[in-house]
């Protein structure tokens, strides 16, 4: 979370328990570290009816409005029910949740949502509007998950990051680092290297060496990956983790131990102005562990 010099952190409210579990990660993650929290609640259903040309009254609105202050003043509650010294503001954003939360993440350090949702914020386990958001938002952005999806939010255990050996998993190296380093836990660099199939008799992955002879070469290249960072952050104790599997499945396996997955929006496989690679989107459905997806810088 180190490309945006923004101290904000913005957390998607809209009543329901993953919402809830979003503003205490969220506080957790903000307090100690002079973060500030700004809770947002859309009024998507009132945006049905007035930007999409419907017949809504005055006092329909207002009914949507008052829901809106009504959740969020629980949510705030609930933030400085974790730490009552946090600076924590709350918006009713006239606007689909969509897009309000792309809009401020041009300005902010980090957007935090829940497992799932409802009103504002609705199909956040497998719909459209978390993979959207995490694909295109221009700062990091926090899935929070339970253990298995519908148990506790894990504060335990290492903080894991994939690593795929290309510049786009510098980013989540940094934000991974970052963290570990916050948390004071160790990390758990995943590099998963053979990710091509063999079960076909025509697939072109048999004309490939065989896995064994790429270990040593993938080793070395996930240490020179790590060198800098670890000269960087030398209070951070790292395990390397190679796996000759898919990085979605080392990953997830991971996440049972974990306290936090970091992972790039996009890796190796992905491509210019698409949404979300296939193993973030694994790991924001299926993750034991709350997830954060860093995008890559800009090239300049």
């Amino acid at each position: 979370m180190t490309a945006h010099t923004s101290n904000t952190v913005v957390v998607g409210v809209d009543g329901s328990a993953g919402a809830d579990e979003a503003v205490r990660w969220a506080a957790r993650l903000a307090s100690g570290r002079g973060l500030e929290l700004d809770l947002v609640n859309c009024l998507q259903g009132a945006a049905i009816y007035y930007g999409g040309g419907l017949a809504g009254s005055d006092e329909l609105f207002e009914q949507f409005r008052r829901e809106g202050d009504r959740l969020l003043t629980a949510a705030r509650e609930l933030a400085l029910s974790v730490d009552a010294s946090l600076t924590v503001r709350t918006a009713v954003l006239f606007d689909a949740s969509t897009s309000a939360l792309l809009d401020r993440s041009r300005r902010v350090r980090l957007i935090v949502v829940g497992r799932t949702g409802t009103g504002g914020f609705a199909g956040m386990l497998v719909g459209s509007t978390a993979a959207t958001v995490a694909g295109h938002a221009e700062c990091p952005v926090a899935v929070v998950r339970g253990r298995h999806g519908d148990g506790p939010v894990p504060l335990e255990g290492p903080v894991v990051v994939g690593v795929d050996c290309t510049p786009n998993s510098e980013a989540a190296l940094a934000a991974a680092f970052e963290e570990a380093g916050f948390r004071g836990v160790p990390l758990v660099a995943v590099h998963a290297w053979n990710d091509v199939t063999y079960d076909s008799t025509d697939s072109t992955a048999r004309l490939m060496p065989q896995p064994e002879s790429l270990e040593p070469t993938e080793e070395r290249l996930l240490a020179q990956r790590l060198a800098g960072w670890q000269e960087k952050f030398p209070e951070v104790q790292v395990r390397r983790a190679l796996a000759q599997d898919r990085p979605r499945h080392a990953l997830l396996a991971e996440s049972d131990r974990a306290q936090l997955v970091v992972v790039g929006s996009h890796g190796r496989g992905g491509f210019t102005g698409m949404l979300l690679g296939s193993t973030a989107q694994a790991l924001i459905h299926h993750s034991s562990c709350p997830v954060l997806v860093v995008r890559p810088e800009p090239k300049r």
